[in-house]
């Protein structure tokens, strides 16, 4: 089995900065994308933000030039920079990775959340 473990949540106030991790462990062989999402009340879940295992990223439109995102393949993890964040940012943040097993097949996994606060 696989888990994944976030941390870096958290409150802080308008125009500050959070970064946010993910760590996998368990049977991996591989992961491929890994991504963060986000869930405010009363909201769908939405995309933040991709990353490929060659690097490539993709962002929503609302987090470009604010958030990085990034990955340390020998750790298993993925990171989330969040600079110049807004109160509209706030929300649980999960992450989302595809882990390839030992036996070749991707399986979706997803972090336990982490909310993120941005005061006015």
């Amino acid at each position: 089995q696989v888990q994944l473990v976030e941390s870096g949540g958290g409150l802080v106030q308008a125009g500050g900065s959070l970064r946010l991790s993910c760590a996998a462990s368990g049977s991996i062989f591989s992961i491929n994308a890994m991504g963060w999402y986000r869930q405010a009340p009363g909201k769908q879940r939405e995309l933040v933000a991709t990353i490929t295992s060659g690097g490539s990223t993709n962002y929503a439109d609302s987090v470009k030039g604010r958030f990085t995102i990034s990955r340390d393949n020998a750790k298993n993890t993925v990171y989330l920079q969040m600079n110049s964040l807004k109160p509209e940012d706030t929300a649980v943040y999960y992450c989302n990775q595809g882990v390839v097993g030992p036996f070749g097949y991707e399986h979706n996994y997803w972090g336990q959340g982490t909310q993120v606060t941005v005061s006015s």
